[in-house]
């Protein structure tokens, strides 16, 4: 492993279980700093929690004056409450036992301002009549597709009668719009900022119309981590970046632009040489994201590396450096997709000055924590 990628390696790595997640403090305090001056300041920020689902870094978060959040799910927000978030918008609509749910947590965390994400009247209702037994309220933001056909409404058909009907529903309150642009991904940094201008406009004319209307939209949550330095740049908006805080190799080799470091590696070990010029690791489906095509793990010290199996616990590799990683040898990879990957830890090693110092558990991995 040449000097770039020395980071990596950990003093103590003979001691670790492998497969392991690790976390690189210093890196991962960089990458927060980076976030919060890409924005301009910490106000503007609502960080998605999803990729990291972990307490210590909400905290490292709330010293750099960040003190907004944007959550998953129920776990999330309430891990996020947990750690003295005071704003956490959910960014799914709560339905069925969720909403109960969801008003438990109003009620258990009076400090913590809580929102969540609506696009039909139906739910929105039934939040109301949950919040009204309750005693409370609840604010929603109406959820925009402005492209990725997942949730939310077309701003150009029916939002805005759809927003200014919010208010009339008892036990609610209407507290603006969000607009997730997932959907852009170009490499590009110039067809990028056109195809997010493009759709970001549909969500600025919905919000002109609304307040020519005399209705009130209070904020704007908008983009992810690819859109995120060209939705900074507006005035008006909160920006919802989550992966910059880990990074990851997709984004890494897909967005050059975005000057992030990353921040989260596996440590695995080569538990069998199954063949000339093969090596099989104990990394399997259940230690690192699966979802997408290899190779899903990069290694810096193996830029040769391919995968040619991988299953639940095992990743097997071809290499013409075989005779450098001998049974047992640690291997440190970066995952393709780190969100996906953290939620399959229940713990990650924290190291510092190039030492696994701390393990943390992974809290918000759950589906429910005391909610």
């Amino acid at each position: 492993m040449n000097r770039v990628w020395s980071w990596m390696r950990l003093s103590n790595e003979a001691e670790l279980n492998s497969p392991s997640l690790v976390l690189h403090l210093e890196r991962v305090e960089e990458n927060m700093r980076r976030m919060v001056e890409i924005a301009g300041g910490p106000r503007r920020l609502r960080p998605h929690v999803k990729t990291h689902k972990l307490a210590p870094l909400i905290a490292k978060q709330i010293t750099l004056g960040i003190h907004k959040f944007k959550c998953a799910t129920i776990a999330e927000a309430e891990m996020v409450a947990a750690a003295g978030g005071t704003e956490v918008l959910l960014a799914a609509q709560p339905v069925g036992p969720h909403i109960a749910r969801f008003i438990q947590l109003i009620k258990k965390f009076p400090r913590t301002y809580f929102t969540t994400l609506v696009d039909d009247l139906n739910t929105v209702h039934e939040i109301g009549n949950a919040a009204l037994a309750s005693a409370t309220s609840v604010e929603v933001l109406l959820d925009l597709d402005i492209g990725q056909g997942r949730t939310g409404i077309d701003p150009r058909y029916g939002a805005a009668d759809f927003y200014k009907r919010l208010s009339s529903v008892r036990g609610i309150r209407a507290g603006g719009l969000h607009a997730y642009d997932g959907h852009i991904h170009e490499s590009d940094l110039n067809l990028r900022t056109a195809a997010c201008e493009d759709a970001y406009a549909l969500v600025e004319k919905l919000r002109i119309d609304l307040r020519s209307a005399g209705i009130s939209v209070p904020r704007i949550v908008v983009g992810g981590t690819p859109t995120f330095p060209i939705h900074a740049r507006r005035a008006g908006v909160e920006c919802s970046p989550g992966t910059c805080v880990l990074w990851d190799t997709g984004y890494a080799k897909k967005f050059a632009d975005l000057h992030f470091l990353p921040a989260a590696t596996l440590l695995t070990r080569v538990v069998s040489h199954p063949g000339q010029g093969r090596l099989c690791l104990d990394l399997g489906h259940k230690a690192v994201a699966s979802e997408m095509a290899p190779p899903r793990v990069l290694f810096p010290a193996l830029d040769d590396a391919v995968a040619v199996a991988h299953n639940e616990e095992h990743l097997v590799i071809e290499t013409a450096h075989v005779e450098r990683f001998p049974v047992g040898s640690v291997l440190h990879g970066i995952p393709w997709h780190i969100c996906p990957t953290v939620a399959l830890h229940a713990t990650v090693h924290v190291a510092a000055g190039g030492k696994a110092t701390e393990e943390w558990p992974v809290l918000a991995r759950a589906r429910r924590l005391s909610i």
